[in-house]
């Protein structure tokens, strides 16, 4: 079959991609080796970021779930401080939009996916690529699935099939070696009766640092708990899996899910690449976005709000050039990643470095929660509310910039209502 654009993945940074696509009037096919639903590694958090780029997009959350809205986040020093961290409200509940939600991954995408079909993608589940060939003309693929082979002519290619893209690797973006920056490491519970079934928890262990365990609340009574922490050496799965036994048996961990809580599913782990302008994001006619391009926050871990980003800016950016120019769709697409996205990255790796020692972790928190002002305005730059590196990117100085609504006003206002 021959197609416009043919996307490799069909997670929130595909389905964004065809979304866009689709709309803009390109004839655009998504495979992927999965059936949806399925499960997905992932603390299941939205922030700021992601809810308005969501919002954008025309998404319901009424289609997933288990969508939590989140108003609080509470957060532990190395040393035991408590801090929360409160997000705009109004009698408890959220106001001016949402600036924080939870949301299984595994409904999330799938609604997702539904709405890039409702914007007419054509959507192949279940085949893996197997080859990629491109001329300065188009790209060919073939992917294999159950009901055989599937052979595809299109004038581009997005990769979004996440850290092991094959995309990547067959379009020749030499990434051997690197297995990520970050380890993710996550279980889900349900009975839970303590403070995580319905606040937004965070604790920096100073075992763990720079990295932190969570646990943010999904549907009734239940969490996804987890930890995610930095690549080095040592690290392995087993490790995970014993510092895993060891973080649940810690009182304040214990205490917040609550005496009944017990897993509803296996823990898993995952690797978190953040390489958000290191790695090459545009090979000729082929696009990386989200985990594929290393798109991941190098200081929180989150990805969603960067996988949709990515994948909305390459959608856009082949249809600004159109068929013909590849060359400046691609520089289109890096340019827009730079002024977007790779300088706020670098501010936030140098940023990590800071909570790496228990010292430093511990000072951060006092600064943040000093008072009302450093308290909400930490929690709104945390979740991404206004660009991280803003002061050092004027292009994207506007009125507003620190008091800007939320995503959803129309939902938050109804949950407040």
């Amino acid at each position: 079959m021959t197609t416009d654009l043919v996307i490799v993945g069909g997670g929130p940074a595909g389905s964004a991609a065809a979304i866009e696509a689709s709309r803009a009037g390109l004839e655009t096919v998504v495979i992927d080796k999965s059936t949806f639903p399925r499960d997905k590694c992932c603390g299941d958090g939205l922030t700021t970021s992601a809810l308005r780029h969501l919002d954008d997009l025309g998404f319901d959350p009424a289609a997933v779930p288990s969508w939590r809205s989140i108003v609080d986040v509470r957060v532990r020093s190395p040393r035991g401080r408590e801090v929360v961290f409160p997000l705009p409200r109004l009698d408890g509940r959220p106001a001016g939009g949402l600036f924080a939600a939870v949301a299984r991954r595994s409904e999330l995408d799938i609604a997702m996916l539904e709405m890039a079909r409702q914007a007419g993608t054509t959507v192949f589940e279940g085949y893996e690529l197997t080859t990629l060939s491109q001329s300065s003309h188009g790209v060919a693929i073939e992917a294999a699935g159950r009901q055989g082979l599937l052979s595809i002519e299109a004038r581009y290619i997005i990769g979004a099939d996440g850290m092991w893209s094959t995309t990547r690797k067959l379009a020749g973006i030499d990434t051997t070696g690197y297995r990520g920056d970050w380890h993710g490491f996550r279980q889900y519970f349900d009975g839970v009766t303590g403070a995580a079934a319905r606040e937004l928890l965070i604790w920096f262990e100073p075992d763990l640092l720079p990295g932190y365990v969570w646990a943010f609340p999904v549907d009734e009574n239940s969490a996804n708990v987890g930890f995610g922490i930095v690549r080095r050496a040592g690290i392995s799965v087993q490790f995970m899996k014993e510092r895993w036994l060891d973080v649940l048996q810690r009182p304040h961990i214990r205490d917040a899910l609550g005496s009944t809580a017990t897993p509803e599913a296996p823990h898993r782990a995952w690797p978190i690449p953040a390489r958000l302008g290191d790695i090459p994001s545009v090979v000729g006619r082929t696009i990386l976005v989200g985990d594929a391009a290393g798109a991941t926050d190098p200081m929180t871990g989150e990805g969603i709000g960067q996988a949709i980003e990515t994948g909305r800016l390459a959608a856009t950016a082949i249809a600004d050039a159109g068929f013909d120019r590849p060359t400046e769709a691609g520089r289109h697409y890096r340019s827009e990643l730079e002024r977007s996205m790779v300088r706020d990255h670098r501010l936030a790796g140098r940023l990590s470095s800071v909570l790496s020692k228990p010292r430093g972790a511990d000072t951060a928190i006092a600064v943040a929660g000093a008072s009302d002002w450093t308290r909400r305005n930490f929690a709104r730059w945390l979740f991404e509310d206004y660009p991280r590196a803003a002061l050092f990117t004027p292009h994207r100085w506007r009125r507003r910039l620190f008091t800007s609504r939320g995503a959803f006003t129309d939902h938050a206002e109804a949950d407040a209502a």
